[in-house]
């Protein structure tokens, strides 16, 4: 069964159909007239109306507790119960609902900077322009590492290797040559070719199948955080709902006003436990993510999944490729090294012969730029090109001139002694070892007329070291990050390399693997400070053996050969002018070339772990604080402490903060980050500890000694929890002193002053209710002093709970170790 209606037809007649000159293609008013009439060369998406998505944040299990214990408060005809209950609901909704657009401007904003881009010809010149603005009709090439962006019929060219498992399940590349259909979003594993678009978006073989794809993806570690930190929320909020559920039932007398009674616990319980769940966790964290995510962009590193930040701020050791990376990419060209007899004047003709000239690979503008004659070159007719392939190693072109047919290599020089087989391999391979302990890595030009091919000599290319690199790995090294250097060069150029660069001269040649077992491989990989002569398939088994030891590894790669090995790697990284497949395979696209661009994305990637980690700390801390207060209060001192009202004061001023957190200055850990809920948990419970004595002795210093009435020591208490706790996220944001630097970012501090001072005045004057009884100015003052004394005893409670945890993971890597070593000594 065809895919395509174009796969059985002529590729002359399919060209005439689409009315488009091969030689020329479409031109810019035509494609425009097209863009019309087919639309984008999108899938189409159902996307939520703005509408649709804030009514949604009235419907669910949360909102119908709100909307319950609105309804409730009405018929009971407690009216500031009822405008503030309903409040929460209208603002719970507004900042789900501005959370979610925030986080979806900055993944479709990432998306844009990610999508892909297509060569076509249009008025008779080629031209780069984006995917989705192809049109049927449209002239294209395709080559080496293209994600097909569209179905296209080829007709000019030798052949293409395809790899279209997503959309056939066919294990294996397949062939395709003239005349057949390559399908949108195959990938282009060998090969160059010419083709025209045939069908675009939803018209293409895959637009059709799109709806019957599935995927399956893991749960990441940040993903399982969230669920253990919302877990561990919602069951200690029900748990002392049920609790002070009993409590109450078992108090309260039935007469006449029973229903009044019953009705008010009911509120106050719908209040407690919406008050408790962290409902707002998924989405904070979400905006969080997107927001850096947007400010990593700008730093010439694009996202392509979120959760990929964790990944990025955990790695603690990258595995980077040389070339472009570590070094400039701006190859010279050294001293030609002639051999057989031949001058080097002819080794650099048939090194240009073999060189693309409207291309921008490095390696061949370097060599067209030091020969320099272009009309000479231009007397050769090309009969036939096939591109350089990471797996052969080598590129080949047939020229032909008066008469004269003949076939020019060049590649890896390895590749084409073994395919000429000259006499005077060892001395070619003496030179090469020379020129690369000088730098150089070469490459070999060979010719072939008639049947036999024969090796010409060496071509000697220099590319230096970055000029910010050394100082890079010396910062990389620093954050707890090794960099080990994986490259496909001579072990001579990459000891060369690593030295100038401090890396560290144990580069291991992939060739010495092969001898050695299982156990063997994994030592020298773990040890090993690079590797050279690395072939793709390489990678993938460097990337799983260090996983294998607990790492969590970046992957650095171009090609579509390296798809497999960024794939597997915890945060893969297609570094800039990499083929498309790269880039769909990778977490993090570059595009700026050079190592700084990574090391300061992960910088990045630890704030944003940081501003994460500083929220979890405070959520949790501020809800164990209120429900233990509420729980203690209960049991101990058999009072309800708080009223409805005013837990959700609380919960409404305490979610101002934070909104602006995502914005929050912070300063990148030392070390690779993780979640590490033993740490949350023991900072966030050790606060809310501290936080409930205080609040308990400010309750007790408003009772016995200032003789406050019981709703004034109720007021009291609401103060010390909301704006006691309210500064808690100051405690939150650094493991050190309050005012460590970074200072907190002004929009942050706004927000917090802004609740600070809502909470202030609730509590100086009131809200003329029982609910909320106003204390006057001159307690306020005292309370803002015992508050203050206080939150210095937190940050010291703080601090020794992390010097204790510092100390406990001293000790256990010291157990560790001693038990690894005592295991592995010899008797």
């Amino acid at each position: 069964m065809d895919k395509s209606p174009f796969e059985s037809k002529p590729e002359q007649e399919v060209l005439q159909e689409m009315e488009v000159d091969p030689k020329k293609g479409l031109s810019l008013d035509e494609a425009s007239k097209r863009l019309k009439k087919y639309g984008k060369n999108i899938l189409s998406e159902d996307k939520k109306s703005a509408w649709k998505k804030l009514l949604a944040y009235f419907w669910g299990p949360i909102p119908w507790m709100i909307e319950l214990a609105a309804a409730l408060s009405f018929l009971l005809e407690r009216w500031p119960d009822f405008i503030l209950i309903t409040l929460l609901l209208f603002i719970n909704a507004l900042l789900g609902f501005f959370h979610e657009h925030k986080a979806d401007n900055a993944i479709e904003a990432l998306k844009k900077k990610l999508a892909l881009k297509a060569r076509v010809l249009r008025d008779g010149s080629w031209q780069e322009i984006a995917a989705e603005d192809l049109v049927p009709g449209d002239i294209i090439n395709l080559k080496l590492g293209n994600v097909v962006p569209a179905d296209i019929k080829l007709f000019q060219g030798e052949y293409l290797s395809i790899d279209q498992s997503a959309l056939t399940g066919e294990s294996l590349p397949v062939n395709k040559k003239v005349s057949d259909v390559a399908f949108s979003s195959s990938v282009i594993k060998q090969g160059e070719m010419l083709g025209v678009v045939v069908g675009t978006g939803m018209n293409t073989f895959f637009g059709q199948t799109a709806k019957l794809v599935q995927t399956a993806e893991n749960v990441s570690h940040f993903q399982k955080a969230i669920i253990n930190i919302g877990r561990f929320l919602i069951i200690s909020t029900l748990t002392v709902a049920f609790v002070l559920l009993i409590v109450s039932l078992f108090k309260i007398t039935l007469d006449d006003k029973s229903h009044e009674k019953f009705g008010s616990l009911a509120i106050f319980l719908l209040v407690l436990i919406v008050a408790g769940i962290p409902v707002a966790l998924p989405a904070v964290m979400s905006v969080t993510m997107a927001i850096g995510a947007n400010k990593m962009a700008k730093l010439k590193a694009i996202l392509s999944k979120l959760i990929a930040i964790e990944e990025l701020a955990g790695m603690n050791i990258l595995c980077s490729d040389k070339t472009g990376t570590l070094t400039k990419n701006q190859l010279t060209v050294g001293n030609i090294k002639p051999f057989n007899n031949v001058k080097e004047e002819e080794v650099l003709l048939n090194a240009a012969l073999a060189s693309k000239q409207e291309g921008d690979d490095p390696i061949d503008l370097s060599i067209l730029e030091k020969y320099g004659n272009n009309e000479e070159l231009k007397t050769y007719k090309v009969e036939n090109y096939i591109p350089f392939d990471p797996v052969k190693k080598r590129c080949e072109v047939t020229l032909s001139k008066e008469n004269t047919t003949f076939t020019v290599c060049k590649g890896a020089p390895q590749v084409l002694l073994d395919l000429a087989k000259p006499s005077f391999s060892e001395e070619v391979k003496k030179e090469i070892q020379e020129m690369a302990s000088k730098g150089y890595r070469t490459l070999g030009v060979a010719k072939k007329t008639q049947d036999a091919w024969v090796f010409l000599g060496l071509v000697p290319l220099f590319d230096p070291p970055r000029d910010d690199t050394k100082q890079t790995i010396s910062d990389a090294k620093k954050m707890g990050v090794k960099i080990k250097m994986v490259t496909g060069d001579n072990v001579f150029i990459a000891q060369q390399i690593a030295t100038a660069l401090d890396l560290g001269r144990n580069i291991v040649p992939i060739s010495e693997m092969d001898k050695l077992d299982e156990k063997q491989k994994e030592e020298k990989i773990v040890a090993a400070d690079g590797f050279a002569e690395v072939f793709p398939e390489h990678k993938f088994q460097i990337v799983k053996t260090l996983q294998s030891k607990g790492n969590i590894i970046g992957m650095t790669g171009d090609g579509v050969n390296d798809a497999p090995a960024l794939k597997q790697a915890d945060i893969g990284i297609a570094v800039s002018n990499a083929t498309d497949a790269a880039r769909a395979a990778a977490d993090l696209v570059l595009t700026e070339p050079g190592l700084s661009v990574i090391h300061a994305a992960m910088l990045e990637a630890r704030k944003i772990f940081g501003r994460m980690k500083s929220y979890a700390i405070y959520r949790i801390s501020e809800t164990c604080r209120l429900l233990l207060f509420l729980l203690l209060a209960m049991l101990v001192f058999d009072t309800h402490p708080l009223s409805a009202i005013m837990i959700i004061l609380i919960a409404l001023l305490n979610d101002i903060p934070i909104m602006t957190i995502a914005y929050d200055h912070m300063k990148p850990s030392e070390e690779p980050q993780k979640w590490d809920m033993k740490e949350i948990l023991y900072v966030a419970i050790g606060l809310s500890i501290v936080g409930v004595i205080s609040t308990f002795g400010l309750y007790w210093i408003g009772e016995r000694i200032w003789n406050l009435s019981l709703a004034e020591c109720k007021t009291l208490a609401f103060f010390a929890i909301l704006c006691g706790g309210n500064l808690t996220i100051y405690l939150t944001r650094n493991t050190k002193y309050l005012f460590s630097r970074p200072l907190p970012e002004f929009k942050f501090v706004i927000a917090t002053i802004f609740s600070q001072v809502s909470g202030t005045l609730l509590a100086a004057i009131g809200l003329n209710t029982n609910d909320l009884t106003g204390i006057g100015w001159q307690y306020i003052g005292y309370s803002w002093i015992y508050i203050f004394v206080w939150f210095l005893a937190c940050m010291f409670v703080k601090i020794l709970i992390y010097k204790y945890l510092h100390v406990a993971e001293i000790k256990h890597e010291f157990v560790v170790k001693t038990k690894k070593s005592l295991h592995t000594k010899p008797i």
